[in-house]
């Protein structure tokens, strides 16, 4: 918690602290009625709510943080042992890339359903729901017995993957509007270090239970069960914003673009207006250029990212590494990911323009890629390191999602455009670079593949962080 402490002490002075105020009977409303009888605050009253707000913030921290070490798992465990269960359910090449394309195509599908969803149950219990259906799904998978029921049950945990996705920006942007980067970071962190832990213990955890694959595959459940204990006192939650902040230059920015927006009260203090103020229920995201090119950055990085956690194994194995050894390079891409993603969000959310960063990521991607097709064994750890950074394209991703939209719920929809859209255009390419692989025999033509898509990603990034916000765009019908 010292970095949040740290990025609130750079605050203006006008800044309060930010506090809950949930819905009637939801976390820390305890006493939120006595303080609008208009009678004397005897005993400390004020202060007892203080602190009842302060620790549902903390717990909602947690709570980001347990989830976000859950949204991965469910595919770099798979990915660790995809050749065991290939082998175990007797699956061709074709099968295991479309088995490596479902993430993609079920965040496609489900994700856009969370803001509606969000608004009708909350935020909070949306997310206790999809936490509940990453564990029964983990938990169900292994024992199918067949191809097209472990698909079936597969989909069921990456459902609640997928709302989840969509709305732990929302949720940052709500309850920590001017520590958009620091919490994208913490959360961003704590996915990296939950999908690098399940491709670095699934074989040797695996190897210590038996050598049962199912075994391997099993036992994340239990830490999707633990994330649903944290968000139990969110369910009902309706997702308002705790007072709502925001930063120097976002006030600018708002007053500079919309001078009525909000009462004179509000625009003199800084404080955003309400929810229930705000216009972004009316916004026409598909007419924001911006939109449009953050759901293709969005879509060209979770290209990347699916291939290299369903395949990325798979081509070090068949490059004679031992399959241990396999997984331990896939853990090191994706552990590279706990730091960069803590830095990477703040340094972008104190840039106007995000699109050098986009560009360094790309690069180390193609270098990547490069060392692969030359020297795949030679220089795994190096190979490993390098797209480990280009990776670290989707931290960057979430955090210009938050910052190009002025509203939480600017940011809802936005954030649900970009990564529905973005993940549609995901699907084919794990799923190609399966059929490449079976026919080819190698992986010349799938390392092709993932190089020269990462050039139109680096445009489309570049494009996406400009310093402007979707709702400019659409309201200048640009």
């Amino acid at each position: 918690m010292g970095f949040i402490a740290g990025e609130e002490s750079r605050t203006p002075a006008s800044t309060t602290v930010c506090a809950a105020a949930p819905e009637p009977g939801g976390p820390g409303s305890v006493g939120a009625t006595a303080g609008r009888t208009g009678g004397p605050d005897p005993g400390g009253r004020e202060a007892g709510r203080s602190g009842t707000r302060a620790w549902t913030v903390r717990l909602l921290v947690v709570g980001i943080v347990m989830a976000a070490l859950n949204l991965r798992p469910a595919i770099t465990s798979l990915g660790a042992l995809l050749e065991e269960v290939r082998t175990g359910l007797g699956m061709s090449g074709g099968v295991a890339g479309l088995l490596t394309s479902l993430p993609a195509l079920c965040f496609a599908v489900f994700g856009v359903t969370a803001p509606r969803l969000a608004r009708r149950f909350g935020s909070g219990t949306v997310v206790c729901v999809g936490l509940a259906a990453i564990c029964a799904g983990l938990l169900i998978r292994p024992f199918t017995g067949s191809v097209a029921g472990f698909l079936a049950v597969s989909a069921l945990a990456l459902m609640g993957i997928a709302v989840s996705n969509v709305l732990m920006p929302v949720i940052v942007k709500q309850w920590f509007p001017d520590r958009v980067g620091p919490m994208t970071g913490l959360y961003s962190m704590a996915l990296a270090l939950g999908t690098a832990l399940a491709a670095a213990v699934a074989v040797p955890a695996t190897e210590a239970l038996g050598g049962n694959w199912k075994s391997g595959l099993v036992l994340w459940a239990a830490l999707a069960a633990a994330a649903v204990l944290f968000w139990l006192p969110f369910v009902g939650e309706r997702g308002r914003a705790p007072a709502e902040r925001t930063s120097a230059r976002e006030r600018h920015r708002a007053e500079r673009h919309t001078p009525g927006e909000g009462t004179p009260g509000e625009r003199a203090s800084g404080r955003r207006p309400s929810r229930e103020q705000e216009p972004a229920p009316g916004l026409r995201i598909t007419r924001s250029r911006t939109a449009w090119a953050l759901a293709v950055f969005f879509g060209l990085q979770a290209t990347a990212a699916y291939i290299t956690m369903g395949w990325m194994p798979q081509i070090f194995r068949d490059a004679g590494v031992p399959a241990s050894t396999a997984g331990l390079l896939l853990a090191g891409i994706m552990m590279m990911g706990v730091p960069l993603s803590f830095v990477i969000p703040r340094i972008a959310a104190r840039l106007p323009r995000q699109g050098s960063i986009v560009v360094v990521l790309g690069m180390s991607g193609l270098a990547g890629y490069a060392g692969l097709y030359f020297a795949p064994a030679t220089g795994a750890l190096v190979w490993a390191l390098l797209l480990g950074i280009a990776n670290c394209a989707f931290p960057l991703a979430l955090t210009m999602v938050g910052m190009r939209a002025r509203s939480g719920a600017g940011v809802a929809k936005l954030s649900a455009f970009a990564q529905s859209t973005g993940y549609l255009i995901s699907i084919p390419g794990p799923l190609l670079v399966g059929v490449l692989y079976q026919h080819s025999g190698g992986w010349d033509l799938p390392l092709a593949l993932m190089s020269a898509l990462l050039i139109p990603q680096m445009v489309a990034g570049v494009l996406a962080g400009r310093d402007r916000t979707v709702e400019e765009e659409a309201a200048a019908g640009r």
